[in-house]
This record gives C-alpha cells, structure tokens and sequence, in this order.
C-alpha cells in the first residue's frame, strides 16, 4: 500500500481526508474582510470544518483533499502576521465535518480576560520528546486546561483536573486552588496549544515563575512520542466527526451525544437510557421533554436528508 509523507507525519492511501488544526495569535484590525475570502477559497476547494477570526487572530480545524487543505493554508499564510503559522495534521476515513464555517468572534479561544495576550510573553515551550522527563519531576505540578468532559476520556499521569466546564472558568479555579501549587513550577497541556498560550500569560500574570506549557499540545505528543514511552493514558478529544484520537493520531473509539456534546463509549450506548441524538446517560437528567422532542425531531429530519444524500441544517 502507498504510503505518503506529511513532513512528519506519513499516513496510508486509504486515508481520504488531511485534517488540520491550527492557530495563530496577530492582530486582524478588520476580521470581517477577511471572512469572505477565506471561506470562498475554502468552499472553492471542497474543504469543510470551522476557522474562527477574531482581532487577537485566527483558530480552527479544517479537513479536505491534499490539495483542498494545501489551497487554504496558503490563503491563511498570506493573512497579517500568519506567515509563519504552525498547524497539525492528521487523518480521518471518512469527512469528520459536514459544512465548512468561518466565524467572527471575541476571542479565537474563550477566556474572558481581556489583560491576557499571547503575544507579549507565554510560558516556556516544552518539546513532545522533553515533556516526559519534565512532568516526571518532583518539583512541577502538571494542570490539563481542558474542560471536564475532555479529561475524562484521556489524560497524562498524575495531572491535575480543574473540573472546569469551560476554558473561562480557568483564572477562577486558578485563584482559588493557587497555595496547592506554591512552590511547584506548572506544567500545562492541552488539545493542540492554544489554550496554553493563554493560561500561561494568564498565569505569568498572576507572578507565577516557572511556567511550562507542551508544544503543539497533545496531538503533538500523540504524534511525536511513541505508545510504548507515553505517559498518555485514553483518547483525547477533539471537535470534529472523529470524536477521539489515540497514539499516532489512529481514529479513537468514541461517538458523540449531538443532545449534550459529551464523548459516548459503547458502554454508554449500551444504557437504557441511551437514545441516538436524543439522550445519553451523562445527560439523562439535564433536559425536559420539550428538549426531547425537538432532539428526536431534529434527528428524525437528519436521517431524512441522509436517505436523500443531503446534510440537513441541523446536524451536528
């Protein structure tokens, strides 16, 4: 079997989709002219995903054909400040999206503290080769900045879990757990970086010291280490079709509940209350049945639209 190479990353003919994910913090004086462009050579290129734009810069995962993916990065390189921007890729059997979106937001990444900014300083990048010895250390105390739902499913040994619902109610859960960590220096990771670039400023900040964050993130890691030096336990997350990923990027195990967007195992399809778009059982108790009845018609239009080989509006 044909095998090609993505610079360090070698993937098999039979994978269709490129998948890339990437990040870039500059300053869009105007992100609204350079939302239309982008998305016309996006769609130009049969690429589909989501690509946030905001004044603080640019944030998204996009999949496609080879030359799809390699069309819309050139765009994205030639946009203020993106000239050197870093992306990772992976693969995916099937079109992990099924519309291409491009968003003009806040922040490119949700925090909610507008002194924090990537761009005057970021804690020290640690290579995916280096993080093992680092985390290893008695010293560093190693924080997953991911939301609760994400940890669940995979995490470094011995991190701390914040607990958080989302990436805003970090600095909260930072200034009330602080004197845990006195002493320490804090080893941060994420998905792919970008929430890092943020807490570590945020934490630089706050007059911590030693701050550390995993370069290119877990996917990076995932990557780069092999599954026999990992200290990665489980899948990890991502926000796409493929749910999950595990070591060497391969395709992870879990589905998606499109009712409360939390990752489902086959143990949680197994549940009785499980119902496909409509309930699993993280989230048996969060809705009324008015909410019901709206997921259980959504998913009856989608399967529609499937039957006629369209994607209906709502689908996830």
């Amino acid at each position: 079997m044909r095998v090609f190479s993505l610079g360090a990353t070698r993937f098999k003919a039979s994978h269709m989709f490129v998948v890339a994910a990437l990040y870039k913090f500059t300053r869009f004086d105007d992100p609204m002219a350079l939302k239309g462009p982008l998305a016309k050579v996006a769609c130009e290129n049969k690429v589909k995903g989501t690509l946030l734009l905001a004044p603080e810069g640019i944030n998204g995962t996009i999949a496609g054909k080879r030359e799809g993916i390699d069309a819309v990065l050139s765009h994205i390189r030639g946009l203020p400040g993106c000239a050197g921007i870093e992306w990772k890729e992976s693969t995916a059997t099937v079109m992990p999206f099924p519309r291409m979106k491009v968003r003009l937001k806040r922040e490119i990444v949700t925090m909610g503290q507008p002194d924090v900014d990537p761009n005057a300083s970021v804690g020290t990048y640690v290579a995916p080769e280096d993080w093992n010895d680092l985390i290893g250390s008695d010293d560093v105390a190693v924080i997953d900045t991911r939301n609760d739902y994400e940890v669940e499913i995979g995490t470094f040994e011995g991190a701390v879990d914040p607990e958080t619902k989302s990436f805003g109610e970090f600095p909260e859960w930072w200034r009330a757990n602080k004197q845990r960590f006195e002493g320490k220096k804090i080893a941060m990771f994420c998905t792919g970086g970008i929430r890092c670039e943020k807490s570590t400023n945020f934490l630089i900040g706050e007059g911590v010291e030693n701050v550390f964050h995993l370069k290119g993130g877990i996917l990076k890691y995932l990557e780069k280490v092999p599954q026999e030096d990992s200290l990665w336990n489980g899948e990890c997350f991502v926000f796409d079709g493929r749910v999950s990923v595990g070591h060497g990027l391969e395709e992870g195990s879990y589905d998606l509940c499109h009712a409360c967007r939390r990752p489902i195992s086959d143990e949680h399809k197994e549940h009785q209350s499980f119902e496909p778009g409509v309930c699993c059982p993280q989230c048996v108790d969060e809705y009324d049945e008015n909410d019901r009845a709206r997921f259980r018609e959504r998913q009856k239009q989608i399967k529609l639209a499937k039957a006629r080989g369209k994607v209906h509006v709502g689908t996830p």
